[in-house]
């Protein structure tokens, strides 16, 4: 991966899932007040704000930072929050209507799958020329596009590559395997996630995951929710519901395909929803991000809107990875810095 690459995929990984669009208009000034319990008692042992970052929040302003305890050779962390005066619900409601949100812009096609999963949902997935070209030649091992050893098998003896068509041929083949993978992952969960072999060590999906989210602090992945993201779909979640769903993105250098299942519970003092990918063609494992839309009373209409993501890349390990490393935390920091800004002015615009 060029240095190019990650400096542009750190961008992606801060703005995952959240509402795209300029900053528009300021903002407005919020009494200086507490948090609520939850909210404060996060920040104090895991996030440890500056006494300027708390003024800033505390004024209306987005406020992020990168957390630690992470591995630094391949995982990326960033925290961020920030006050929105409109309604929990209309943030809810644009998440679930998926091909909307998520549609202009960085987002070549978002489709929600049907439940169950159809073969017809993934009828407009189309690779991009670059990843037919590359998987021409691609072997186990020795692959720019990420797939599971079985999946790369299956696209290298399915294709006729040396006869006309053969692109053709290789978009339903990955069309249908993406529908099996998605089928395979609501019969069997994180089990039946890819295991990648394109380096010196195979990587199970299942296994970095597990690693990602038993680590999550406790605001927003309350117990149920972890036990229901690690077991699925052997586990239910009180209060929920969720579906998956398939994009192309542009992505760094890169378009992008990416299979992600959402989750939408309810809870008696909170909003959380949570996002895990669960295939990206190119750049990441895995990723998850939790959001969490915290009322507060004290200040009559709104929420707070938290935002933990933790990203898994192949790319920020070696020699080249210690080197830059860095600049793609900082500018994920950014990324999720103008993302928390739009999410805000697109609300409140929206609820005047």
């Amino acid at each position: 991966m060029t240095d190019r690459r990650l400096r542009l995929a750190g961008v992606g990984i801060a703005s995952l899932l959240l509402l795209g669009g300029a900053p528009r208009g300021a903002l407005r000034s919020l009494p200086q007040q507490d948090l609520p319990a939850p909210f404060e008692r996060y920040l104090a042992t895991s996030v440890h704000l500056s006494s300027s970052e708390r003024r800033a929040l505390l004024s209306g302003a987005p406020v992020t930072t990168l957390l630690g305890g992470v591995d630094a050779g391949k995982e990326v962390a960033v925290f961020g929050a920030i006050w929105i005066n409109a309604a929990p619900s209309d943030y809810v409601r644009r998440v679930k209507d998926i091909e909307s949100l998520e549609r202009g812009g960085a987002f070549r096609i978002t489709k929600r799958i049907s439940d169950p999963p159809q073969l017809e949902d993934f009828a407009q997935l189309e690779l991009p020329q670059d990843d037919l070209d590359d998987l021409r030649s691609c072997r186990v091992d020795d692959c720019d596009v990420k797939l599971g050893a079985a999946s790369l098998r299956a696209l290298r003896s399915e294709v006729a590559w040396d006869q006309p068509g053969a692109d053709a041929q290789a978009n339903a083949s990955f069309r249908r395997l993406a529908y099996e993978y998605v089928v395979g992952y609501r019969q069997g969960g994180n089990a039946r996630l890819a295991v990648y072999r394109d380096a010196d060590r195979p990587t199970f999906v299942a296994r970095e995951f597990r690693s990602m989210i038993e680590r999550l602090p406790a605001l927003g992945a309350m117990p149920d929710l972890r036990t229901y993201l690690l077991d699925y779909p052997n586990a239910s979640l009180s209060g929920s519901t969720d579906f998956l769903y398939w994009q192309i993105v542009q992505f760094g250098l890169k378009p992008t395909v990416r299979i992600n299942h959402l989750v939408i519970q309810d809870r008696a003092d909170s909003t959380v929803i949570a996002s895990k990918m669960l295939y990206a063609s190119h750049y990441f494992w895995t990723a998850l991000e939790i959001r969490t839309l915290i009322p507060d009373p004290s200040r009559r209409s709104g929420f707070w809107f938290i935002t933990v993501n933790r990203s898994r890349s192949d790319g920020l390990s070696g020699f080249f990875g210690r080197l830059i490393r860095g600049r793609v935390r900082n500018e994920a920091r950014t990324g999720t810095l103008a993302a928390l800004t739009a999410t805000k002015t697109s609300l409140e615009n929206a609820a005047r």
